[in-house]
């Protein structure tokens, strides 16, 4: 049986730098993205150890409002409008498109599972053009908790009607590929831009630059069939 394969969204399948122009007139470094994006998982991170959940569009909000107090940068409320329509609006990277449908094409089944809320994920993905190579959009908003933990790949499997073992999670994050394995599922790492797996994370069975590596990797060599 071919694994289900579950992507994340934010940094996988949508390309953050293009956020990078804002950062510059923010906060006059690009780089500060980065920097938001560690704030903002190490949000939902707080959220998951401390069992609560407040909606991931806030915490997005806060980790920027974090960043001005951080940076002594004035933003206007204007500006936060701004960014965050900016941030729903990403667009995917160019691998994305076609590896979907060599993926498609071999019998995969393709879902994704974010921490963003459902209609953001589906706003996102359908500005970019993909929203129909993808059979459903499971957010962790359904559940009530963020990634990584167990019950959420768990939850995501009975959604799909699998067991976790039948479920590949997708994602160019070390905490998302080591939260999966650890709940029992398979996971795949994505090697985008800045992107490393830790000495002490359960290694991923599979590790592509895109997903059309991802693709050829997941198909059997003539040796193997």
């Amino acid at each position: 049986m071919k694994p289900v394969l579950t992507f994340d969204l934010n940094g996988t399948l949508t390309d953050t730098s293009a956020l990078n122009p804002i950062f510059m007139r923010y906060f006059g470094q690009a780089e500060r993205r980065h920097e938001w994006f560690a704030q903002l998982i190490e949000l939902a991170m707080t959220c998951a150890a401390t069992a609560e959940y407040i909606p991931f569009g806030k915490l997005a909000d806060a980790a920027l409002r974090m960043l001005a107090i951080r940076h002594q940068a004035v933003l206007t409320a204007a500006d936060i409008a701004e960014f965050m329509e900016a941030v729903r609006s990403l667009p995917v990277f160019p691998d994305v498109p076609a590896g979907l449908d060599d993926l498609r094409a071999a019998g995969f089944r393709a879902v994704v599972l974010t921490n963003s809320a459902r209609a953001t994920g589906e706003y996102t993905l359908q500005r970019a053009g993909v929203l129909k190579k993808f059979e459903r959009v499971l957010s962790v908003e359904m559940m009530q908790c963020y990634k990584p933990l167990p019950q959420v790949y768990h939850f995501a499997a009975r959604e799909l009607g699998i067991e976790p073992r039948d479920l590949m999670m997708v994602a160019a994050h070390n905490w998302d590929t080591t939260g999966a394995i650890r709940a029992g599922c398979h996971a795949a790492f994505l090697t985008r831009p800045g992107e490393v797996l830790a000495a002490t994370d359960p290694r991923p069975e599979i590790i592509a630059t895109d997903l059309i590596d991802l693709a050829g990797k997941l198909q059997p060599t003539p040796a193997s069939t």
